[in-house]
This record gives C-alpha cells, structure tokens and sequence, in this order.
C-alpha cells in the first residue's frame, strides 16, 4: 500500500511511523494492497489531530480522531478506518446470482412443442409430453447453493488509555476533562477513592454511575 505523510505544525518521527503502518497493514488484509493511503497529523493548540484516509476501489474511507497524546489519536483513527473497512468489503463481496439454465428449458421445450404442432405431421399429446420430458433432462443445469446464515464477523475491540483520569478529581472537573477530550464515557476518582463513570448520552445529558 502506497502511503503519504502530512505534519502540520507537528513533526511525524519514526515512532508515530511504524504505529501508522502496522494499522495499514492490518487494513491492507482487508481491501488489498492496491489502496492508498494518507496520513495527517496535527497540533491544534492543546489538541493533537490525526486523520487517515484510505482509498480502494474509487471509494473513500476516512477518519479523523483528537486527543492529548497523538499516538492515541492515530490509534483511534486507525480503529475506525479499520471498521469501515471490514463493512465495506463485506457489502461489495455479496453476490446475488439467479440461474438461467431454466429459460433454456423453457425455449427448448416450445421449440419441440411448435415441431410436433406442425401441419406436416401431428403427434398425441402423449408424445408430445414425452420429448418435451427428455427435452428437459438433456439440459445441463446449474445450481448455486449459498450458506443459510451470514457469517458473524467478530468484533473489533478498541483498547483506550484516553477515556480514564490518573488522578482524583471533583465531579466538576471530570464533565471538564471528558469534554476536553472528547470522550462518551469517562472514568474517575473522586477525593474519597470512590469510582465514578460519566456517560454522555444521545440527547446531551451527562449521566453519573457509581460503581458498586
């Protein structure tokens, strides 16, 4: 796979180099090794950027991650491209066939029919029913079997160090730290060491769970 780096306002060293081949190469089992890719990493302020995108087939899969660490970004981005990957070769490698071997038999069986019917010479139905049965079993047909279920791809599981606090923290500071890092679900500490998650639901609000 052909691969092209971009670093805007940041320098991409040889670590952030080897993590980004070795989740190109892990996409490049998925849509082949005649794809493209594009690398671009980024400093916005306190924010690091990472966006890859893969090209296959004319089609486009893209994905941009942010977070504090840029290896945790790229990590992230690359999951994602990965994920849109396996769904994209999944929907293009399902084939629908229908045989056609039964509109030969069809055309043979009334050619035979229009033969028998002619004026020349006229032969009982029961003839007629007779070639038109050997007419059908001189073809050759051809059947497609295809499995009765769909086989599951396993999910892909995404290891994040990004979504958890180091330190203890009020319950103000998290909401500001989650939202910092852009995070659904957020775990943390409070001063007491009690073990709290936030979860950012659909509709905006921010949930409080306890753990037990």
């Amino acid at each position: 796979m052909k691969v092209e780096y971009t670093g805007r306002q940041t320098t991409i060293n040889k670590k952030l180099k080897a993590q980004a081949e070795a989740g190109l190469e892990r996409i490049a089992k998925v849509v082949g090794r005649t794809a493209s890719a594009h690398v671009i990493l980024s400093e916005d302020k306190y924010r690091q950027i990472a966006e890859v995108s893969v090209v296959t087939g004319g089609h486009s899969l893209v994905a941009t991650c942010k977070s504090a660490e840029m290896t945790t970004a790229l990590h992230d981005a690359l999951a994602k491209v990965e994920q849109q990957a396996i769904r994209y070769k999944k929907k293009f490698t399902t084939l629908k066939r229908h045989p056609k071997d039964d509109k030969n038999v069809t055309n043979v069986a009334a050619g035979e029919a229009e033969k028998i019917e002619s004026p020349v010479k006229r032969v009982s139905a029961k003839k007629v029913a007779a070639k038109t049965s050997a007419a059908r079993k001189a073809v050759s047909m051809v059947v497609h079997s295809f499995p009765s279920k769909t086989p599951l791809i396993e999910p892909h599981v995404v290891r994040s160090i990004d979504s958890a606090a180091m330190r203890p923290m009020t319950f103000e500071e998290a909401v500001k730290e989650a939202a910092f890092r852009d995070r659904d679900v957020f775990v943390f500490r409070d001063h007491a060491n009690q073990v709290l998650i936030l979860h950012r639901k659909r509709d905006g609000k921010v949930e409080l769970i306890e753990v037990p």
